[in-house]
């Protein structure tokens, strides 16, 4: 996505800083692991200060690339950390969970 690179890197430092933090953290009793959402229906988009139509164009756009055809909800993604503070997740320890309904490994 263009004018995003400041967005792009700060994201992708994330994922080695959880796996450093998980050895570091670990003999603590701490997991550390990253949430990666995509195209989540939240009021961001609609704080961009973009027309209507111009929103629109730009969700069907985000939509054709998203193999489940619809954005993620705000719940989906709290599912999935609520998941991750859970004991049925103990054996998770630095790796990085994707939301983004396919759109990234599809």
């Amino acid at each position: 996505m263009p004018n995003s690179s400041v967005y792009a890197a700060s994201k992708a430092a994330l994922i080695p800083l959880a796996k450093t933090l998980s050895a570091e953290l670990l003999p603590q009793g701490a997991r550390v692991n990253v949430v990666s959402p995509g195209p989540i229906h939240t009021p961001l988009y609609g704080k961009l200060g973009l027309d209507a139509a111009t929103l629109d164009a730009t969700a069907a756009q985000i939509l054709a690339q998203v193999p489940l055809g619809r954005f993620g909800k705000p719940e989906e993604v709290a599912a999935t950390v609520l998941h991750l503070a859970s004991p049925e997740s103990a054996f998770i320890v630095g790796s990085e969970i994707i939301i983004d309904g396919g759109m990234s490994q599809l």
